[in-house]
Formats: structure tokens, sequence, C-alpha cells
């Protein structure tokens, strides 16, 4: 199959970022049933990828993603088609979460309804400053329900429910004010600003990264007591990685760290 064929491709560099690009931008990188089995193959992949540092996840043409494909779900117009399409969303979005490593959203043009959803569920987001976001189910009759799970977990609570029942746009800056991108970038620096995102966390070791995401997201999940006492066990575990123990020691000795060796080298 060649790349012109793939709806979602993937492409590996000598440092471990992979790049996964949405390949449907005839429709906008909609999520049909096959952009959606297709990405959750390319997650998966990336999780058994033991080299793998970040993925950086983008997309073909000029939208990001316009959400779910609506003539593919006005076809057959079930409640049992409907329910197994949101669950394989779903999941496809807790992968994005459960990756071992960050992944960074490369947003330009427009990312609507489960594309929105999509942004919010990436670790970080980079967007270019004509990006425009929304979740605008809402006006076609249809409250953008799972996009609500992941817009509430990143906006303020009048934030996220003001984008849900009004389905107004907001633009990149307001996107970032809100808190659902971490950078904007005219669109000719648009890659630029995420290879600087990149580079600073490649440069950081892969073992506390991967500890520190699996963390960040297992403790807002549960209340203060029990996220202290799991976030101490964690930060116990990390203090005794090679890594962790060598970069501490140069920090008292005032001296570069010296990167530990791995079994492969």
């Amino acid at each position: 199959m060649s790349d012109a064929d793939k709806l979602v491709l993937r492409h590996t560099d000598e440092r471990g970022v992979v790049a996964l690009t949405l390949n449907r931008p005839q429709a906008f990188n909609a999520l049909s049933e096959a952009m959606l089995a297709a990405l959750g193959v390319e997650l998966d992949a990336v999780a058994r990828d033991t080299s793998a540092r970040v993925v950086v996840l983008g997309a073909a043409g000029k939208a990001f993603c316009a959400g779910h494909d609506l003539k593919e779900m006005r076809a057959e117009p079930s409640l049992d088609y409907y329910q197994r399409l949101f669950a394989q969303c779903t999941e496809v979005m807790l992968a994005v979460q459960r990756l071992p490593v960050p992944v960074i959203a490369r947003v330009q043009g427009i990312a609507t309804a489960a594309g929105c959803q999509l942004v919010a569920m990436c670790d970080l987001a980079v967007a270019s400053r004509d990006a425009k976001f929304a979740v605008s189910g809402v006006n076609l009759g249809l409250f953008c329900s799972t996009p609500s799970v992941a817009l509430s977990r990143n906006l303020s609570r009048k934030s996220a429910f003001e984008m849900l029942v009004t389905g107004d746009f907001i633009d990149a800056d307001e996107a970032r004010a809100k808190g659902l991108v971490n950078r904007v970038a005219d669109p000719a620096q648009l890659d630029a600003e995420v290879e600087a995102l990149v580079a600073s966390i490649v440069a950081k070791p892969a073992v506390a990264i991967a500890m520190g995401k699996v963390l960040f997201y297992r403790q807002l999940e549960t209340g203060i007591a029990a996220a202290y006492a799991d976030a101490g066990q964690t930060m116990a575990c990390n203090m005794m990685d090679a890594s962790a123990l060598e970069g501490v020691q140069a920090f008292i000795e005032k001296r570069p760290a010296v990167a530990p060796l791995r079994e492969t080298d």
C-alpha cells in the first residue's frame, strides 16, 4: 500500500520521535471507522516500541480533524451501531493517554467535535495561529458528550461548558488562554515550535518521563490524600533509577551529568 492510500502515516526518526499523520485530507481527516482503526493500530505499535520517546500527531491537508464522519454515521442509524462506534472512538482516545510517551498534537486548520476531543486527549498541543476549535455537534442537535470528557479535564468547567452548549468556534490564542493548547505559532513556524517542545522532552531521561506520565493521569482521578501517596511512591521508585541518581549527584558536585549506559550500549 502506498502512502497515498494509508489513512494514518507513521515515520520515526533516529531519536525515537514518532510522527503520526492523519491522511484523509479530502474529508478534512474525519474519523471514519477505518480511520479510527488505523490510528488504533499505529498507537498500539508505538506502545510496543521501546525506542519511542515522543509522538507528534498531525494531519495532512488544510484541517487537523473535522470529527466523526457524519455521512458514515447517518448511513446506519441504529443504537447498536452508534454504541460500537463511540466505544471504538473511546478506546482510541484512551490509547493516546495510555502511551508511556508524551503525545503532542500538531494542529492546523480546524479541529472540531471528536477532532477537538483528540487535541484535548493529547498530552500537549501546539497550534498554528490560523487553527480553530469547536465542539459543534450541538448545532446539529447532538451534544458532544464524549468530547466533553476530554474538554472538562483540560479547560475550566465554565469554559468547557460554554463551548459545548454554544458550538461556537474559538481561535488558537483563545484555545491557549483556556488551556486547550500549550503554544501558538505562525503557520510558517509551526513545525519549529513543535520541534522545540520535542527537543526539550527527548533531552530528559525516558524512564522519568514514562513514570511521570502514568502518575500524572492516575492521580488526577483520585482524592488528594491518595494522589500524594501514589506520587510519593512513584518519586521514590523514580529516584532509584540510575539517571535520577546520577543527575542528583551531578547537581551536588556541580558537574554535568553522565548518562548511564543502557543494556544495548
